[in-house]
């Protein structure tokens, strides 16, 4: 259907709901321009050809309906062929693809590396290497497939056969060797091939200095990152994606100690660093640097300084960081709708995605599911609908599993619960255990216990061990005193070996991450912590706070429900932000379960008494607790 015809469509079906959203208007109107200046009077009568419905299968995974379209397609190109084998080994059908690569009529090289490398992903190394040995001709492709199947078996030995045996190497084969030779435990003939290389790029190097930092040695990398510096050669993020965060930020410093000049690339990696250890303090220092260095507004650092901001709890410098952006990329756009999302702010969401179509740049599926998140938890259900009925009729935006669990969540906090399991239930592709979840959340949160019983067996038929789906449905029981049910739920983990995800809550301050359970006196400063805690509740209590003890989940005595709300770990936390802090600045709180609503209302309440801003990060979204109230609404 031609965009125009889109459009239509959708104004006649709902004009009322079309015009009460200018951001999606404005978006079709946008996509309609630019997509109308490139139609061809060909293009509008052809209609769907099959080869693009046999690609939209393949996408969804519908591999069975894929294979009967190509079936009737006469005389498939050797391309549409290799496509469906890949469709069958990426979903681990390897019978179904081999079966498929012996009928066809002609293959060509891409079509013998593509089931070659299918196999070894399949785990078929014998097979792998049948069909090496069969092939008319090789090229590089063929034999560094083949070469890295053996060194991921650990076969290294024939492996190393196969390099000496190449009629020629590439840089690829070199630098797949040495991370086989890692791979395997051989250092030694890792240095030593290094050494052999006839040239290097910035993958061999990065290559070397990963895999001696992961065998132990660290000084070792070290020495070999400034001789890749020396060289000329630009550094990549070879420790923030190994996760060895304080190291990269070390590298980092250890750049700028010898002189060396970081690019956006260096920048990029140590925000990135930051943002992963909640280090909001030290990426303040790497931006000061960004700045003296004239890249603060360059689309890359910028990107990572909006996703630090906004996932360390300060939206706003995160939208200031986004606004000095000079060309923002679909990335940027992204990134501040997401951060938009997870603080609450829907209506700045919806304004940026509508700026993102005003400057010509294409949404693509995340985009849609940062809309989607701002909508549910700013509690907007019309814009929500608008926006998924529009999206879902988007040739252009594929519709996943992540965007069906969405809506289902701003249906189910809405209150609409029937029609959330009617979506489920109607879906075009198979629900999974996440788009479950969520209608199970959302019947906890309005205690319908008859439908999270049918949404937590359809968890339990899909993923048999989630505990997610035992806790909830347990504290829907214990919300509602069936504490026989209760006990039932907790036996069935037991027997299964299903272990409860404990609840957490910490402060990061000065690069030290602070970790706080429930009733939690292992820290060093507890004495001083659980006196300000015993101080609060007083303070609390004359303020008219009565606890709810509903939330204790406990069948308990009243005065125990009482202590265990008044020492859950995010107030405990809190309780270490307050006495290691200097007075009026902002804390900071990260929780890795949803907040419970006694402990929301209580720390809506410690904020007026203390006179600070709270910041919580929860498994939902960030509350921005100040004056006795929060950024969410009590929705959430």
């Amino acid at each position: 259907m031609p965009p125009f015809a889109a459009i239509f469509g959708y104004f006649k079906s709902s004009p009322k709901t079309f015009f009460a959203s200018p951001f999606v208007f404005s978006f079709a109107f946008a996509k309609f321009s630019r997509s109308f200046k490139g139609l061809s009077s060909s293009s509008q009568s052809s209609g769907f050809s099959f080869s693009s419905v046999f690609s939209d299968h393949l996408k969804n995974r519908k591999l069975d309906e894929a294979r009967a379209v190509l079936n009737e397609i006469p005389s498939p190109s050797v391309h549409l062929f290799t496509k469906m084998i890949m469709g069958y080994v990426e979903n681990y059908r390897l019978s179904d693809a081999l079966e498929l690569f012996y009928k066809m009529p002609f293959r060509d090289m891409v079509s013998w590396n593509s089931i070659i490398k299918g196999c070894l992903d399949c785990g078929d190394l014998e097979m792998a290497e049948k069909l090496f040995d069969k092939m008319p001709e090789r090229n590089v492709i063929s034999w560094t497939t083949m070469m890295n199947g053996f060194l991921q078996f650990g076969r290294v030995g024939v492996a190393e056969r196969l390099f000496s045996d190449m009629p020629a190497r590439d840089i690829a084969v070199w630098n797949s060797m040495i991370y086989g030779y890692f791979r395997n435990g051989r250092v030694e003939d890792a240095m030593k091939l290094f050494e052999r290389i006839p040239y290097r790029n910035v993958i061999s190097w990065t290559s070397m200095i990963s895999g001696l930092d992961q065998h132990g040695m660290s000084d070792e990398a070290l020495l070999l990152f400034q001789q890749m510096v020396n060289s000329g050669i630009k550094p990549t993020s070879s420790y923030g994606l190994n996760c060895k965060h304080e190291d990269a930020l070390k590298v980092f410093s250890d750049m700028m100690k010898m002189g060396i000049l970081p690019n956006q690339s260096s920048f990029t990696s140590a925000l990135n660093s930051c943002c992963e250890m909640e280090a909001i303090d030290r990426g303040k220092e790497i931006h000061i640097v960004a700045i003296k260095l004239g890249l603060e507004n360059d689309v890359f650092v910028g990107n990572s300084l909006t996703v630090l901001y906004s996932k360390c709890g300060n939206i706003n410098d995160g939208v200031a960081t986004f606004k000095k952006i000079d060309e923002k990329n679909t990335v940027s756009w992204n990134s501040i709708i997401g951060g938009c999302a997870q603080h609450g702010c829907g209506t700045w969401a919806l304004t940026c995605f509508t700026q993102m179509i005003r400057a010509g740049i294409d949404p693509d599926e995340i985009t849609f599911t940062g809309l989607l998140s701002a909508c549910s938890h700013s509690g907007m259900l019309h814009k929500g609908r608008c926006l998924f009925e529009y999206f879902s009729q988007c040739k252009s935006i594929e519709m996943n599993l992540e965007h069906y669990a969405c809506m289902v969540d701003i249906l189910g906090r809405s209150g609409k619960l029937e029609e959330a399991e009617e979506l489920v239930r109607n879906m075009p592709m198979k629900a999974n255990s996440m788009v479950w979840l969520a209608l199970l959340s959302a019947c906890k949160m309005h205690s319908n216990l008859e439908l999270a019983e049918r949404a937590a067996k359809c968890v339990f038929d899909l993923e048999p061990h989630c505990s997610a789906a035992y806790v909830l449905l347990s504290n829907l029981y214990a919300f509602s005193n069936r504490w026989s049910d209760v006990a039932r739920i907790r036996r069935k983990m037991k027997q299964r070996g299903i272990t409860k995800q404990p609840g957490c809550s910490w402060v990061t301050l000065k690069g030290l991450r602070h970790v706080f359970h429930s009733g939690d006196r292992s820290h060093p400063l507890s004495e001083k912590i659980y006196q300000k805690l015993d101080w609060l509740g007083e303070k609390l209590k004359g303020f008219g706070y009565v606890p709810d003890q509903r939330f204790a989940l406990h069948d308990v005595e009243d005065e125990q429900k009482e202590a265990i709300l008044s020492y859950h770990s995010e107030r405990v936390a809190i309780g270490f932000g307050l006495i290691s802090t200097v007075e009026g600045s902002t804390i900071t709180v990260m929780k890795n379960l949803r907040v419970c609503e006694d402990c929301h209302t209580a720390i809506k309440l410690l904020a007026k008494i203390v006179r600070r801003e709270i910041v919580l990060r929860d498994s939902s979204r960030f509350h921005h607790f100040k004056d006795g109230f929060c950024s969410c609404r009590d929705y959430w």
